[in-house]
């Protein structure tokens, strides 16, 4: 073959999509001068149906006013929200869905539309670093749904999303309580008054509070952290309340073996606990030479060295 043919054979190659492109993109604007609205709305779906979310939005847009009050109106401004959603334009489609249930509160594609809603609010939830008002729009939305669909096929989604940002939340929430207590006894940031032991044991209990369908691992998380705040809260505390918070740590314990039996944080609850008790029948004095595991404030166990020195020194004293 004649390099001067391959050449030309290579030239067409490339202008076939070019041309293709062109005949497209000159069909797509016939469409949108056209004034026949059918017209305008089969093409519209034959976009949608290949993909082209885009262009069909665009198409569907157009057809909303010259269509309403018509069933083809109706399915224009579904499909305008699906478009959107499939070009994942969320917050374009969160605006089309709403304006079709709120149009059209018996409509055929009512349950889809409720739903969609709230998927596509769902899409748009921000990193748990930041402000977490989508979140709880999107759950209000999905609960809004299930209470008008409630014989709904898509029940099981709507719980299984719902309780996926109920989890966002509960971790933000997870974040400042260990935010306070990381900062324990610092004072600075206690403006109002009040300790960061507090702060934590509060904020975590709302936590599991309010979230009471949130994750098993994150109630662990959130239960281990209150007993750990109270603990340290107890052991810095001034003498005459010492006891008392010693009682309550005893109490969190309590309740933290009998949620989670099975925790790999029990060694450590444990430790919590017999020290707590030792504390309370020696009515507040503390003496951590007197047991065998100290509890850090990370939570790790380490042996007690004073303990194990004095053990030594009573085994050597015994051989001798």
């Amino acid at each position: 073959m004649r390099p001067d043919m391959s050449m030309n054979r290579l030239i067409i190659l490339l202008l076939v999509p070019c041309l293709l492109l062109l005949n497209a993109c000159s069909e797509y604007s016939n469409v949108l001068k056209s004034a026949d609205y059918e017209y305008k709305y089969e093409a519209a779906k034959a976009l949608y149906a290949d993909g082209h979310y885009r262009q069909a939005s665009e198409l569907f847009g157009m057809l909303l006013l010259p269509l309403k009050g018509t069933s083809y109106g109706e399915e224009s401004l579904y499909m305008l929200g699906e478009s959107n959603l499939k070009a994942r334009d969320y917050e374009s489609a969160v605006l089309y869905f709403k304006k079709y249930y709120q149009t059209y509160p018996k409509g055929s594609y009512m349950e889809m539309s409720r739903y969609n809603t709230g998927y596509s609010l769902y899409k748009q939830t921000p990193d748990i670093r930041l402000d977490q008002t989508s979140t709880m729009e999107a759950i209000r939305e999905f609960q809004n749904f299930l209470d008008y669909c409630p014989e709904t096929n898509l029940k099981e989604q709507a719980h299984t999303i719902i309780y996926d940002m109920q989890d966002k939340l509960v971790m933000k929430e997870y974040q400042s309580a260990k935010l306070y207590y990381d900062l324990g006894t610092y004072t600075f940031n206690c403006i109002y008054g009040g300790n960061n032991y507090e702060a934590c044991v509060v904020t975590a209990q709302n936590a599991l509070k309010d979230y009471p369908y949130a994750s098993a691992n994150l109630r662990e998380e959130l239960s281990i952290l209150v007993l750990r705040a109270k603990y340290h809260l107890a052991r810095q505390s001034v003498e005459e309340r010492r006891v008392e918070r010693f009682r309550d740590a005893i109490d969190e314990f309590y309740a933290f073996q009998n949620d989670f039996p099975e925790s790999s944080y029990m060694k450590e609850a444990q430790a919590i606990f017999k020290h707590s008790e030792r504390v309370v029948s020696r009515k507040g004095v503390i003496m951590d030479d007197e047991d065998e595991l100290v509890v850090k404030k990370d939570g790790k166990l380490e042996e007690n060295t004073t303990k194990s020195k004095k053990k030594k020194n009573n085994q050597e004293q015994e051989n001798i």
